[in-house]
């Protein structure tokens, strides 16, 4: 049997949680990207004039999500990591700092909070 095997098993949950949530954030950037792209191909060949053509806005927050997703994932390799050399040693370690879980968390909330008013705004103009 491994030693500390439960800790480790947890580790690893945690780990794939994280890079799952990344995964997701890069496949939600990706998608709004290219749904922007979309729709201003179709707003130039059928000339609707509902749809804007010169917004970008919504490219600039797809890459966002994209870099941050890929953030995400380096710094939960980290942690994997980091939290994998700790659960083996025998001394007592702190919790570290929250600080970049809170920095990712913040950003995220600011994009959501600005793809809410862009589609808001587009929806009501």
């Amino acid at each position: 049997m491994i030693e500390n095997f439960r800790d480790h098993a947890a580790n690893e949950r945690t780990y794939l949680a994280w890079v799952r949530t990344a995964v997701a954030l890069m496949a939600f950037g990706f998608v709004i990207e290219k749904f922007d792209l979309f729709l201003r191909y179709l707003g130039e060949a059928r000339g609707f004039a509902g749809i804007r053509v010169q917004g970008t806005h919504a490219v600039g927050v797809g890459i966002a999500l994209m870099a941050v997703g890929l953030t995400m994932n380096l710094l939960a390799t980290w942690g994997y990591v980091r939290n994998r050399k700790l659960i083996d040693t025998p001394e007592k370690q702190g919790l570290g700092s929250a600080l970049p879980n809170l920095a990712l968390a913040a950003i995220v909330a600011a994009l959501g909070i600005f793809l809410i008013t862009y589609v808001g705004t587009e929806l009501f103009n």
